[in-house]
């Protein structure tokens, strides 16, 4: 007899997925063909993400105090333990719910628990949550405490890549039990008219990421420090990204496109991508994304995280105001195609869902 799951994630999506949502779905799917679509459920903590008002939001601060981070309540826990009833295994989707590995296992819960770090969220929240937030300490320590939860009262645990995995061991004296990198269900078939188009002149380069701090940070450092010292056509697109137009020049060479429904289109006509980030935690989703479209990417340290790339095949490995202009002016130079054989071979055979799979198996199991 299969095993029955419940899947725990942060909230449904309710518009354009940003990176950690696709990453959710894709191992939800992938769990789901392995188990068998009617043995998972999934139970959101948020069915529809929605604003609150100023008000509530300076209430909703005090179940932080109890290390309940924001969707957790009392009455949520005790849902979720009269659910777990049911089922062999709880799959918590994100470490900052650890108290709820804590409350099943307390309250005598005798099956598996199964968390999936997808960062390691002290860093990540630390550059999330804006420094005058008044609210800061109080939020950090709280994904502190979880993410320590988690580890202490998981059964298993999951983490992306060996970096996330050291520093969850120096924080928390724990090793994840196996690393299961970012993957993408292949949707994507290069038509042989774009694996034979060449660069443009000027380039044509894309930037793609959410309004995220990291993301236009480094986009904005782009902008000012290389942009005016190589000739391409920028182009930036992302959900939110439309919020930045009052911090970009006034340049013919710039493109803010903003939110879309299709990247494709956008993806497939890139010459190359730059992915300038700088900080962070956990793997880069659209680095994933433009290898699974076989795009050449100019990217730095951070951008290739738990990618075992060739920097030299898939693009350049840039993290100074010289090396991007080094390497985009190489590029620019270079009769390149734009469609890269290397990176999208890259995917398939380390990032594919398919590849993927194996590995869930294996813990599943």
């Amino acid at each position: 007899m299969k095993k029955k799951l419940l899947f725990i994630r942060y909230k449904i999506n309710d518009g354009i997925a940003e990176g950690g949502t696709v990453l959710t779905q894709t191992n939800l799917n992938i769990i789901r063909d392995i188990l068998g679509t009617t043995q998972v459920d999934e139970y959101a903590i948020h069915n529809i993400f929605k604003k609150k008002p100023l008000v509530n939001k300076f209430q909703s601060i005090f179940p932080f105090f109890k290390g309940m981070f924001y969707g957790i309540t009392s009455q949520r826990l005790s849902e979720i333990q009269s659910l777990s009833l049911n089922y062999d295994i709880i799959y918590i989707d994100r470490s900052i719910f650890g108290i709820i590995a804590k409350f099943l296992k307390m309250n005598g819960f005798k099956g598996q628990i199964i968390t999936f770090f997808h960062n390691f969220e002290p860093i990540y929240y630390k550059d999330k949550v804006h420094l005058l937030n008044p609210f800061r300490f109080i939020v950090l320590n709280c994904v502190r405490k979880n993410e320590q939860w988690a580890c202490a009262y998981s059964d298993k645990i999951i983490a992306l890549h060996q970096r996330d995995n050291q520093h969850i061991k120096n924080h928390y004296q724990r090793f994840a039990d196996i690393l299961i990198p970012i993957s993408f269900k292949d949707k994507y078939t290069p038509s042989e008219t774009q694996k034979q188009r060449f660069f443009e002149n000027p380039p044509a380069v894309l930037f793609f990421g959410t309004n995220f701090p990291a993301n236009t940070e480094g986009l904005l450092w782009f902008v000012k420090e290389v942009l005016p010292h190589v000739n391409i056509r920028l182009q930036i697109v992302g959900k939110g990204m439309e919020k930045t137009k009052h911090l970009l020049p006034n340049s013919c060479n710039i493109e803010l496109c903003g939110t879309v429904t299709d990247l494709t289109p956008f993806l497939e006509n890139a010459d190359f991508m730059i992915m300038p980030i700088f900080k962070g935690s956990g793997m880069k989703v659209k680095t994933c994304e433009a290898m699974m479209y076989g795009k050449t990417i100019v990217g730095t340290t951070e951008t290739f995280t738990g990618y075992d790339v060739d920097f030299k095949k898939i693009g350049a490995l840039a993290n100074t105001k010289e090396e991007f202009i080094e390497a985009i002016e190489y590029l620019s130079q270079t009769s390149n195609r734009k469609y890269n054989a290397y990176s999208r071979n890259f995917f398939l055979q380390n990032h594919s869902d398919e590849v993927i799979k194996r590995r869930f198996e294996e813990i599943l199991n």
